[in-house]
């Protein structure tokens, strides 16, 4: 029962709400969205340092006012808190609130927090992100969809956000479905090699892998929306190929997609790129809130965290999949065959497939998802 009643209610972790980075807009917003919510607020970072596991299994708000400058430092203590390795918001599920002075710094945040809280445990709803520039320009479309002005439409969208929230129920399935998709070479990939480990240990998952080097793939061109829309509705797109024929009833049939993520230049690789990008015309009528996303990410130096991130918007913020804590594996190996020889990996594989299966199915359900 004590349980339940955490779960109904929403603990709001606002860094810098006493600091000059705080302003009134988003006070008005958060006075907005959290009425009639049970709401508790936590904006000192000692209270979490004390009880360093006071928000697991929490539905949380994070509420980050960035300033002018995209800085706030109370929001990076509890960046640090997040990134000390230690599952602090194990079993959590959050949304974020993020408000600036200027144009700038609001997704970058967004992708960090979103990379750091999954690292430590926390999930995240679909689209979980509702962003204040200063201008609110990124409200137009909303504000006109609504019916208001910017500032009405910020509002609402932070309104929505916490009623996701409280109202989210993840669904596992006995029998889960898994997409796999890919554009490796099986001989030399290390991101391969680490995905025969974790498939070993999938069992009565059913996992179809799709190689997008086979065929031609051709990225969004970015058609007018009525064109991408009409072809969307007919769960086409209009150049056609291998993202119609296999990839889009592919989404379709799955609950979880797993991304096979080798880092190039910092950056997924080009054929990923534009599966995402041309998912666009798919998700211009089909949601994927009840789809989650997961990666396995090998880096050659270093970077893999900025991949992380772009899974985060590319998929959860801005595609709506549901993005699970702990949700990817990064690893560093610049040889074939290196990422197998990693001190620790084998545990590292078996952790990271026991999520898969917990997240997905329903035997492996230690315990309930927020």
């Amino acid at each position: 029962m004590e349980a339940e009643k955490r779960q109904k209610s929403l603990a709001v972790l606002y860094p810098g709400r006493k600091s000059e980075a705080a302003r009134e807009r988003l006070e008005e917003v958060l006075d907005f969205a959290l009425k009639g919510a049970e709401a508790e607020i936590f904006d000192e970072i000692g209270v979490l340092k004390e009880r360093p596991l006071c928000l697991k299994g929490r539905r949380l708000l994070f509420a980050v006012p960035l300033g002018n400058y995209g800085i706030n430092r109370e929001y990076y203590e509890i960046l640090a808190w997040l990134r000390s390795g230690e599952q602090v918001l194990s079993g959590s599920l959050a949304g974020m609130v993020i408000d600036a002075g200027s144009e700038f710094y609001t997704k970058a945040a967004a992708r960090e927090l979103a990379v750091a809280a999954s690292m430590a445990g926390c999930g995240f709803v679909g689209r979980p992100l509702v962003e204040g520039t200063k201008s609110l320009d990124n409200f137009l479309v909303q504000a006109s969809n609504m019916g208001t002005d910017r500032m009405g439409a910020y509002r609402n969208s932070a309104g929505i956000l916490v009623r996701q929230l409280l109202d989210f129920s993840w669904e596992r399935k006995k029998t889960p479905h898994l997409l796999v998709l890919h554009a490796s070479n099986h001989k030399t990939s290390n991101t391969l090699a680490l995905w025969d480990q974790v498939k070993e240990q999938l069992s009565g998952v059913e996992i179809r892998e799709v190689n997008l080097r086979n065929g031609t793939l051709v990225d969004c061109s970015g058609c007018p929306y009525q064109m991408c829309l009409h072809f969307g509705e007919r769960g086409q797109c209009f150049y056609g190929g291998p993202i119609v024929d296999d990839v889009y009833p592919a989404v379709k049939w799955a609950d979880g997609l797993l991304l096979l993520c080798p880092n190039y230049n910092d950056a997924l690789s080009a054929n990923l790129t534009a599966f995402i990008n041309r998912l666009t015309a798919l998700f211009r009528t089909t949601r994927f809130y009840d789809k989650a996303v997961f990666a396995i990410i090998v880096s050659g130096y270093s970077g893999s965290d900025l991949l992380a991130g772009q899974i985060a918007t590319a998929l959860n913020m801005n595609k709506t999949f549901f993005l699970p804590g702990n949700f990817c594996m990064m690893e560093t190996a610049n040889h074939a065959g290196a990422a197998l020889s990693l001190p620790g990996i084998e545990e590292r594989i078996r952790r990271f497939s026991r999520m898969v299966r917990s997240t997905l199915m329903e035997e492996e359900a230690k315990e309930p998802l927020p």
